[in-house]
């Protein structure tokens, strides 16, 4: 018996515990998953149908985007001018702007059109060493548009080359029929979108939005209850403008993550730790918006929660496409090690997409989703403005791309 692939000649960040460097590293792949992984000097006797050296590079494992909104219709290039040139969020929301005009716009797209343009946005991220994508709904605010969107996200999952969880969050926002009837959505998202969506296995977990400008802790709480009884998990748009309890409400659910989390109380960061709740912070959203409130990375890491960092991509407050600035921003703006966000981008985002036991580590047993890059250590994913150090990428155990 032959391994199917054997990498050698590496150095590897396998993220077990900090970096988890091997200095001479080699890895052997069978199938879709990681056969071994360990120093070159204990590789097993056993041959291999393809062997390449990587000449030094550094292998760390796939990069991973938790939290997106990839598949929408349209962008808002123009209202990011008029915000510049002094208009008011709600100026331009009384003139058909804001998320209204990215509803309306999704809604009149085709499936072929939607899918079209998240090719284009996805594709950027590959290039930086993606390998699993989380995608939102949340531009449809219907049963049909929600369906069509989550149809488009399930089919880049199957076209695009990567992993692809999706994620449905009808809780998004109060779509214009809607206006001054919030409980009444709820009872659609609860009583139709959810089953809908389920029915048709179109996604993996439900999210929603809790805050001001959204849905209450008590219609986020019926949108978890009708999600849990169709037994898919939870996460959470939290305290991303004030504090709401958004943090100890998705602890409470259990929730694969709570996102933002800007103002979250202590309380509500320590009720995270102890349910296992992983942080997904935004700098993207923090950056675009100029917000100023820091999430809480000491109490963050004074009660053990996971944090993950991902782009948010989106049209309205974070039009990002790189998941290495991310790493970057996580650096600068919110103070974070490197070591920090190449674990957020990797084991931590695997585990807020509830996939912690098969991704996000350099394993044996894991899945064989690798990224190569051309870097002297670890530190430079997050160090570098701009460029792109990634030199290759092995997908589920075959090579996506590679530049050597």
């Amino acid at each position: 018996m032959s391994w199917d692939l054997l990498l050698t000649d590496c150095r590897a960040a396998t993220m077990a515990e900090g970096y988890g460097a091997v200095e001479d590293a080699a890895v052997a792949i069978e199938g879709d998953r990681i056969a071994w992984i360990g120093n070159r000097g204990d590789l097993p006797q056993q041959s291999a149908k393809e062997t390449v050296s990587l000449g030094g590079r550094w292998i760390t494992p796939g990069l991973i985007d938790c939290h997106t909104h990839l598949v929408f219709g349209g962008e808002r290039a123009g209202e990011f001018e008029q915000r510049l040139k002094g208009a008011t969020y709600e100026e331009i929301a009384k003139a058909g702007g804001g998320i209204v005009s990215t509803v309306r716009a999704t809604r009149a797209a085709s499936e072929a059109e939607l899918l079209a343009s998240a090719k284009q946005r996805l594709a950027t991220l590959m290039a930086e060493g993606l390998t699993t994508i989380e995608i939102k709904s949340g531009y449809g605010l219907d049963v049909p548009n929600e369906r069509k969107t989550l149809r488009v996200a399930r089919a880049l999952g199957r076209e695009g080359g990567v992993t692809v969880k999706t994620t449905c969050l009808a809780a998004h926002a109060l779509p214009p029929e809607f206006a001054g009837k919030a409980d009444d959505y709820i009872d659609l998202v609860c009583n139709e979108i959810l089953p809908a969506v389920a029915a048709d296995n179109l996604a993996d977990a439900v999210d929603a939005f809790s805050e001001r400008i959204a849905f209450t802790a008590d219609q986020t709480a019926r949108v978890f209850d009708k999600a849990k009884s169709l037994g898919l998990p939870v996460k959470l748009h939290a305290d991303q403008l004030s504090d709401m309890g958004g943090a100890a409400l998705a602890a409470r659910y259990n929730a694969l993550s709570a996102d933002h989390i800007e103002f979250s109380a202590e309380a509500g960061i320590a009720a995270m730790g102890k349910a296992g709740t992983v942080a997904v912070l935004l700098p993207g959203a923090f950056f675009f918006l100029r917000e100023k409130q820091l999430p809480p990375m000491e109490p963050l890491r004074r009660h053990n929660v996971r944090i993950a960092i991902s782009t948010d991509c989106n049209p309205g407050s974070s039009p990002a496409l790189s998941l290495l600035l991310m790493m970057n921003m996580g650096c600068t703006l919110f103070r974070m090690t490197p070591e920090e966000t190449l674990a957020g981008v990797t084991k931590h985002a695997a585990a807020a997409l509830g996939m912690g036991d098969t991704h996000g580590q350099l394993r044996a047993g894991y899945a064989a989703d690798l990224a190569i890059w051309d870097i002297d250590r670890p530190a430079e994913l997050s160090y570098w403005l701009g460029g792109n150090p990634s030199a290759g990428v092995v997908q589920a155990g075959r090579w996506r791309s590679r530049t050597f």
